[in-house]
Formats: structure tokens, C-alpha cells, sequence
């Protein structure tokens, strides 16, 4: 087994379910120490668990996302950290005639001020200590149009494009900042959507939907010294496109 972030402490935001979950058990594996961010207490004991039986340390810090007051309460309990995934989302899909204000509020605060203020708060120290990596979770609403997804997204589109200024902000201090775009997965979340979500599955190449933990090994590699000279990049792990005809 790989030990690539040994004596590393990492937090993963929306790390109680889906692919936060896997995320936080993925870099468990490979000796990271976690903090494990999230809402639901119950749900956040099960990933300790799982994380601790790796053989990890773990601790869960709660904060909602949506308060910059508690965003910035949670920068400051969790001390120093050497890796950040900033993965917590949400995602409301209407037209842009059906999104209410609230709604378009609520994914700027989580899905791009969230991640922002995270940056800020905890990137300057990586910096100062020469080493770090970020990595913040996308997705294929980045690029592509998809009816419903306008606000969606233009967060994750927006998240990119601050991806790659990071990038070239902390990146001379030793600070690598990418993105892993994720494809349609099998998660808590999306399963409330029934059959409209799996769908979205044949409309990728590979012609299914992704497990939680095959986005995992993505983030968990662009984290890792295997992509040691990848810095301001969005790496793909959307199945693939099909083909036309």
C-alpha cells in the first residue's frame, strides 16, 4: 500500500456521503489524516469509522457552508493542512426562468464562496511551509450547456477559472491547485433524481454512471506526488464523450 501522504492532514469538505465520503477514505488509505467536514452527525461517525479502521486519524469539524461566518470559524479550528478538497456542492436544477433567487444565492455561497474563502484562509500557510495541494471538484456543467444546469454550472465554470489563477498565485510557494471535473455518479444525492439522473449515464462514453470511489481515485491522484508537475489543470473523469453518428 502506498503512503504518499503520511504524516499529512487533509480536509475534505461534504466528506459524510457520496463522493466526499470515498474521497476522505481514499487519501485514508494512503496515510493522509483526516478532517472530516459535513452537516449530518450520524452521518459523519460512519465515516470516521471508516476511516479510522484504515488506520488513520480522524476528526469531524461541522460547518454550514452557506454562513461565511461559520466558513470562517471552521478555517480556523481546523489549524494547519497540507491537503484541501473543496467538494461540498449543491446542485437545484431549473431553467433560468425557475430559479428563485434563493436558489441562485444559495450555489454562489456554496458551490464558489465557500471554496474561495477556504483558499484564502488556509493556502497563504501551505504556502509559508513550501507544500500543499488543492483540489477542487468540478463538473461537466463546467463546459457543457445542459437545460436546468445554468447557475450549476456557471459556479463550477467560475471554480475553474479560480483554479488556475491559484494555481499561479501559490504554485511558485510549492502550492499545487487543480480541479477533477466528475461525470455523472452514483450518489445520496443524485438518486433522488431517479431515472431523469441515471439516464446521464448513456450519455457518456463508458455508458453508465461513475461509483463515488472511481472520482476518488482521481482527486486523490492530482493530490498526490504522481502528479507532482500538474498545477492549474481540470482533469477529465467524465467517462468520456461518445461518439456522433
Amino acid at each position: 500500500m502506498h503512503h504518499d501522504f503520511a504524516q499529512q492532514t487533509a480536509l475534505v469538505t461534504g466528506a459524510t456521503a457520496g463522493i466526499g465520503r470515498a474521497t476522505a477514505l481514499a487519501l485514508a488509505a494512503r496515510g493522509a489524516d483526516l478532517i472530516v467536514h459535513g452537516r449530518d452527525e450520524q452521518r459523519a461517525a460512519d465515516t470516521l469509522d471508516r476511516v479510522e479502521a484504515l488506520g488513520a486519524t480522524a476528526r469531524f469539524e461541522p460547518a454550514d457552508l452557506s454562513d461565511p461566518a461559520q466558513v470562517t470559524a471552521l478555517t480556523e479550528r481546523v489549524g494547519q493542512v497540507d491537503i484541501l478538497i473543496n467538494n461540498a456542492g449543491i446542485f437545484h436544477f431549473a431553467r433560468t426562468a425557475d430559479t428563485t433567487p434563493a436558489t441562485f444565492d444559495a450555489h454562489i455561497a456554496i458551490n464558489l464562496r465557500a471554496p474561495y474563502l477556504l483558499v484564502q484562509a488556509l493556502a497563504p500557510a501551505m504556502a509559508e511551509r513550501g507544500h500543499g495541494a488543492v483540489i477542487n471538484v468540478s463538473s461537466g456543467a463546467a463546459d457543457a450547456p445542459g437545460l436546468g444546469s445554468g447557475i450549476y454550472g456557471a459556479t463550477k465554470a467560475a471554480l475553474e477559472s479560480l483554479t488556475r489563477v491559484w494555481a499561479a498565485e501559490y504554485g511558485p510557494a510549492g502550492v499545487r491547485v487543480n480541479a477533477v471535473a466528475a461525470g455523472p455518479t452514483r450518489t445520496e444525492g443524485t438518486a433522488a433524481y431517479g431515472d431523469a439522473f441515471r439516464s446521464a449515464g448513456r450519455a457518456v462514453a463508458l455508458q453508465r454512471l461513475a461509483e463515488p470511489e472511481e472520482i476518488a481515485g482521481a482527486i486523490a491522484f492530482m493530490a498526490s506526488p504522481d502528479a507532482s508537475y500538474v498545477n492549474g489543470a481540470t482533469l477529465s473523469a467524465m467517462g468520456g464523450q461518445p461518439a456522433l453518428g
